[in-house]
């Protein structure tokens, strides 16, 4: 990191110090170094010409310290390389950045955990009759099924030529694809058909578990992401593949509770006696800034770079993508959308229409309506869900 010094303390050190003496001051292994120097992360201050050993100045304490301090918090090297190369304030931000994400993939787990707890306790308990279980404190009795309403919507827009969206809802799946790059029409729909199998499993209420629910919705996954690479093809452009690949949100639902699976900056909601609350996280550049405290939310709506992403099933054969259960409750309504909804229309504005709509069909809609009444730029896609309590 650029403008810090060695401490008082590294002051009575030799001035050339041997790659074992150093490990042992910065808290780092020998191996470790070696490993650095290889990354051009952390280079030797010299290197004997003869014998090939390696040493370090007492001026580079400090940031191989910093380098061993940010691997103890999980950091990926390469994002310790930007964060020793920044300055100490906006170092500070991209650490605070790094950490409020993992906290956020630590609640997402969490929440995973909490429910299947409470789901295999309520198996151990189903003998009676009666399902009692303790969620933050409170004790809910009797889980009845439940049924959604559902309804799919998707729309070119005011401004593009094509619509390179995909939505779908069935009795079992609600899934949003939003399509990019050359081949980003073929992408979404090879995604959106993957998962669509997903509507020949069990029906919902039919005691699924919640590990085959996730394992199924994995299964799905891995299909989505053969169908989006065959979609993306390549087609060379001055030597190089043109970028294309697809956004995906999609919500698996059995009678107990809905698997989400996210990837990109399609959003699923969720409204809840009258709040609004995103529960998937963007992996977009703009909400990395976000996260570290470069951009307020506002000023992200219009950034330049909001429609980069971080994260798409884009041809890797290994995408990451967050994989969650959620507990349902009747009375609740969800939303899937593509970005072309939620960069022109304010949350504020997306809660009014839900809350004044009376079913899925009109809700989604009446949403596409009101990101026309915005401009609509881009193509826009809305799934709305609504859970109503079984009565049979």
């Amino acid at each position: 990191m650029s403008g810090v010094t060695a401490s008082a303390g590294d002051d009575r050190m030799p001035d050339r110090l041997t790659i074992g003496t150093f490990a042992r001051a910065a808290g780092l292994s020998a191996k470790a170094l070696r490993l650095y120097a290889e990354l051009e992360l952390l280079v030797p201050a010299s290197v004997d010409p003869v014998t090939g050993y390696r040493f370090y100045t007492a001026g580079q304490l400090e940031r191989a310290r910093l380098v061993a301090w940010l691997r103890r918090l999980g950091m990926p090297l390469a994002q310790i390389r930007l964060v020793c190369d920044l300055e100490p304030g906006l170092a500070s931000r991209e650490i605070a950045g790094f950490w409020a994400r993992v906290e956020a993939d630590v609640a997402e787990r969490r929440e995973l955990a909490r429910t299947l707890v409470e789901e295999l306790a309520r198996q151990g308990a189903a003998g009676s009759g009666v399902v009692n279980l303790v969620v933050d404190g409170r004790v809910s009795s009797s889980v009845r099924g439940f049924f959604v309403d559902h309804a799919a919507r998707t729309d070119v827009g005011l401004v593009r030529e094509s619509n390179q969206d995909a939505a779908w809802s069935g009795e079992r799946l609600l899934v949003v694809a939003d399509g990019f790059g050359t081949r980003g029409a073929p992408a979404s729909a090879g995604a959106v058909r993957a998962l669509r199998l997903l509507e020949s499993g069990p029906p919902p209420g039919a005691g699924v578990q919640p590990a085959d629910l996730i394992n199924a919705m994995q299964d799905a996954l891995l299909d989505a992401v053969h169908e989006v690479n065959a979609g993306i093809g390549r087609l060379p452009r001055g030597g190089h593949d043109v970028p294309a690949g697809t956004t995906l949100t999609a919500l698996l639902w059995t009678g107990s509770g809905l698997a989400l699976a996210h990837i990109g900056d399609s959003r699923a909601y969720v409204l809840r006696d009258g709040v609004l609350s995103q529960i998937t996280h963007d992996h977009s550049v703009v909400q990395f800034m976000v996260d570290s405290g470069r951009l307020s939310p506002e000023e992200a709506r219009s950034h330049p770079q909001r429609s980069l992403l971080t994260r798409a099933l884009d041809g890797s054969a290994d995408p990451r993508v967050d994989i969650s259960l959620h507990q349902v409750r009747a009375g609740e309504r969800y939303l899937l959308c593509s970005d072309g909804l939620t960069s022109v229309v304010s949350p504020g504005r997306v809660r009014d229409v839900l809350l004044r709509t009376t079913d899925a069909a009109t809700a989604a809609t009446a949403l596409i309506d009101t990101a026309h009444e915005a401009g609509a730029p881009d193509n826009v896609s809305c799934v709305v869900a609504d859970i109503h309590e079984s009565l049979r």
